[in-house]
């Protein structure tokens, strides 16, 4: 295509079409001939305008991050554990993501006060979110606890098992005779 294959029209303030090329003056002056589709523009201007205003109102919200500090087994690493911190369903979706040591950018030591920093534009300042992890006597009472819940399901099972196979032999049989002998 060429510049002289361009058709260039401008819906003016005035309410109708310009054209700038000679080709594009004749439709300007035949869609300016149809009041109706002058008038169907100006309807879809004003729509643009009043959805523009409340579609601006809605982008402009920013959206917390819901942000969760995790600590995961790593798959490749000879390491125990890996820490994570996520950051979920925010809007916009720039954002910033730190982990910091008792306040400063973060290097790994072990036993230290360990925060993940967020920046995010729903934010008025930064937040901070610390990794506490479980004491190893939580740890246990956790391990303990559902060990204990999957011994009781197991009985449990065992027990339904049990009784309805019982019951069902009962039935298969049917009632016992009685013999009864008089001497």
């Amino acid at each position: 295509t060429s510049t002289q294959d361009v058709i260039y029209l401008e819906h003016s303030t005035l309410g109708n079409y310009t054209g700038y090329t000679e080709y594009a003056k004749e439709i300007a002056d035949q869609l300016n001939k149809i009041p109706a589709f002058l008038e169907q523009e100006r309807k879809n201007e004003e729509t643009c305008r009043q959805n523009t205003i409340v579609f601006s109102d809605v982008f402009s919200k920013a959206v917390e991050p819901y942000v969760r500090l995790r600590s995961v087994e790593a798959a490749s690493s000879k390491h125990p554990g890996m820490l994570v911190c996520s950051a979920y369903n925010f809007y916009p979706k720039q954002i910033n993501v730190t982990w910091l040591r008792n306040g400063r950018r973060w290097h790994l030591i072990p036993g230290e006060k360990i925060s993940c920093k967020v920046e995010h534009a729903s934010f008025k300042e930064p937040m901070f979110y610390d990794w506490e992890p479980i004491p190893e006597s939580e740890r246990n009472k956790i391990a303990v606890g559902a060990a204990g819940l999957l011994l009781g399901l197991v009985f449990s099972i065992t027990g339904l098992i049990y009784y309805k196979k019982n019951n069902t032999r009962k039935r298969m049989l049917g009632p016992e005779l009685v013999k009864c002998s008089l001497t």
